[in-house]
Order: C-alpha cells, then sequence, then structure tokens
C-alpha cells in the first residue's frame, strides 16, 4: 500500500532550520497568521473599549454565544475533510431544536430520552445525506440542501408556524446553563469535542484515510481504503453532533420555534473554510476551525460594541466567507503546487 503523506503547506523543523529568520517567518505567517490577527483584534478593542471588551463577562458571553456556532462548524468539518459538504448543519439545527423540546412538553418523554431520540434522528439523517451522496452519486451540495430544505419544512410543520412553549426540567436546562469555574459549561462540550476529532483526524490512520479521500477518492480507493464506508461514516458524524447543538440550542432558549437556527448555517460554514487557512493552511483542521470561530466573535462583539447597526453580523459573517473561500482556494492551489515540486524533485534524484 502506497504511503499517505500530509502536504499541507506548514514547513517541517527540517525546512525552518535551513531558512534565515525572516524567511522562516514569511514561511509561518500562513500557518499562524488567523490566530495572531485574532490576538490584534483583541489588543485593539481592548484598546478601543477599556471598559466593556476585556472583561470578564464579555469573554463569557463570546464563549457561550459561539459555542454552538462552534460545534456546527465542527460537524461542517468532517465532511469537508472528505471533499463533501453537509449543508443541513444550518437546517437540521432547526428541526433538532423543536424537536427536543416538543417530545418533552407536548409528549411527556423524559429529557434523557428525548435527547437521545434527537441524536439518533441526527445520526440517521446524515446516514440518509450519505446514502445519497455515495449511493446515489448525487453531487453532496445539491443532496444536503434538498435534505436540509426538507428539514425545515418539517419543522414548520410540526409547529405550525407558532413557538412551542412548556415547562423543561431542571437537568435539561442545565445541559447549556451551567458554569464551571465562571466558564459556560457549552465550551467544555466544545473542548472535549475537538480534542477528540484531533485525535481521530491528526493520530489515527481513520483521519489520514479521510484526508486522502478528500485529496483523490479514486487514488485513495485504489490504496485499500474503504471511501464509501468513511463518507457515510462522516456524514453520520455530522449530523450526530448537529444534533447535539440543536439539543443545546433547545436547553438554551427553552422554546422552540422554526424562525431559529437558520441563521447559524452561514457562520457555521465561515469558521469551517477560515479553518482551513490557518495551522494546517491548505486543509480543514480542528484547531484552525476553533480559531476561525473565535475570530468571528471576537470581530463581531467588537463592532457591535463600537456601535455596529444590527445588519453588522450578516454583512461580516458574508465578506468573511468570501474571503476565507477565496484563502482556502489559494491555500488549495499552493498545496497542490507544492506537492508538485516535491514529487518532481523525487523523480529528478
Amino acid at each position: 500500500m502506497q504511503s499517505l503523506k500530509s502536504n499541507a503547506l506548514e514547513p517541517t523543523r527540517a525546512e525552518l532550520a535551513g531558512l534565515s529568520r525572516a524567511e522562516a517567518i514569511r514561511r509561518l505567517l500562513p500557518v499562524y497568521g488567523l490566530p495572531i490577527l485574532t490576538l490584534l483584534l483583541i489588543v485593539l478593542f481592548s484598546l478601543l473599549l477599556p471598559d466593556t471588551f476585556p472583561t470578564a463577562l464579555n469573554a463569557r458571553s463570546i464563549l457561550s454565544e459561539k459555542a454552538i456556532i462552534a460545534l456546527l462548524s465542527l460537524a461542517a468539518m468532517l465532511p469537508m475533510m472528505a471533499g463533501r459538504i453537509d449543508l443541513t448543519v444550518g437546517y437540521g439545527i432547526v428541526l433538532w431544536h423543536v424537536l427536543a423540546i416538543s417530545l418533552q412538553t407536548q409528549y411527556g418523554w423524559p429529557w434523557p430520552l428525548a435527547v437521545l431520540a434527537v441524536l439518533g434522528c441526527g445520526a440517521a439523517m446524515g446516514a440518509i445525506n450519505g446514502l445519497l451522496v455515495e449511493v446515489a452519486q448525487i453531487d453532496s451540495f445539491i443532496a444536503t440542501l434538498g435534505t436540509g430544505t426538507i428539514l425545515y419544512a418539517l419543522a414548520l410543520w410540526h409547529t405550525g408556524g407558532r413557538q412551542i412553549i412548556g415547562a423543561l426540567p431542571r437537568g435539561f436546562t442545565d445541559l447549556s446553563a451551567l458554569f464551571v469555574a465562571g466558564v459556560p459549561v457549552t465550551s467544555f462540550y466544545v473542548l472535549a469535542l475537538a480534542v477528540l476529532l484531533w485525535l481521530v483526524s491528526e493520530r489515527l490512520p481513520l483521519g489520514r484515510h479521510i484526508y486522502a479521500i478528500g485529496a483523490s477518492p479514486k487514488v485513495a480507493e485504489l490504496n485499500g481504503i474503504a471511501v464509501r464506508v468513511h463518507v457515510l461514516g462522516v456524514f453520520i458524524a455530522s449530523g450526530l453532533i448537529t444534533a447535539f447543538a440543536g439539543v443545546l440550542l433547545a436547553a438554551k432558549l427553552r422554546i422552540g420555534q422554526a424562525s431559529v437556527g437558520l441563521e447559524y448555517l452561514l457562520p457555521a460554514l465561515v469558521g469551517a473554510f477560515l479553518g482551513s487557512t490557518t495551522i494546517r493552511p491548505g486543509r480543514v483542521n480542528v484547531w484552525g476551525t476553533l480559531v476561525g470561530v473565535l475570530i468571528l466573535g471576537v470581530g463581531i462583539s467588537g463592532i457591535q460594541q463600537l456601535g455596529g447597526a444590527f445588519f453588522v453580523e450578516p454583512l461580516f459573517n458574508g465578506v468573511t466567507l468570501v474571503v476565507a473561500i477565496g484563502l482556502a482556494g489559494y491555500a488549495q492551489r499552493r498545496r497542490a503546487a507544492s506537492g508538485t515540486r516535491k514529487q518532481g524533485g523525487t523523480i529528478g534524484a
């Protein structure tokens, strides 16, 4: 079996050792540029807004507000690793948060059973997406746009366009409301999931196989990788994480309404695309995705505190998405060119 090695743009220690300091900084800038920009934004807003921005309250607010988006970005990242896209991360959360509440308030289900049911539905939806993409051979963008729209329609039908309100047990609301050492508990969910996905994607053969599929499904199949099984698996995992985000949204809002949830789609995709421009530029990765979500949270919070209008957030997300896709495409082209040069050098040797 041919060796499958990462050809992302981050330089190795051996490469850096042979470079001047200025050249080494230039090589590292694409890797750590986004985290540095995030720190610079924090410093800038802290200087401009010393009484409101550099406070524990604002930090908790950013972490709490962006936790669900971070989960959805990680969910979207998984199919992207395999060269696919899953739009149901934005549509599915609409139905899942409504279902999590209605099962308890309208049908009397215990909250643990309601949560398990929602998670099961999310995994099943992911399996359907995977089958449509791999078995029916429908483009992932079209397939998940279609299934996502169906999920949104089901949410509208289930709610009848009205809010679902009722008494929810404290055990359920505590899933989102608790603080641990002054930090929202949802942040720990994100961290735990990020560590798990990092271990899978960077330290286990499974992650390398998924990246190989994203680079070239045919080459991956020739190397003995079960492409269909792996793609189905990433869609199931994406659906499961999306459903979990829906449960947390329900615990946070404590009401179910079909008009809530779609606004998470754009920032979730922005976070995932931005993640492919940093840490390991040229491919989506866990820590890059979290940095992408963080810079969204910092930027929007700072702009709003400076008096930004109500349309600033969607405008910021939209502009950032365009920039992120452009940077991601540039990084992938550089990665491909780098791989070609390495292969040429090897052949020449």
